[in-house]
């Protein structure tokens, strides 16, 4: 977002994303993928460029 100037007050203000949205965001928390859906349009990015997996365990043999 930083990249690209885009405020969290911009996203609320002028995109109707709400605040519990942008909490979410923040503090790493799950969103739907209509959400990155439209972040990806608005940002004009990929999704690697928004989110990254980083798996919580390791899988049994």
């Amino acid at each position: 977002m930083r990249k690209k100037e885009m405020s969290a007050y911009r996203l609320i203000r002028y995109y109707g994303f709400s605040s519990n949205t942008i909490y979410r965001l923040r503090h790493n928390q799950g969103i739907s993928t209509t959400l990155l859906d439209r972040l990806c349009l608005l940002l004009n990015c990929n999704v690697e460029d928004i989110i990254e997996y980083i798996p919580s365990g390791q899988a049994e043999p």
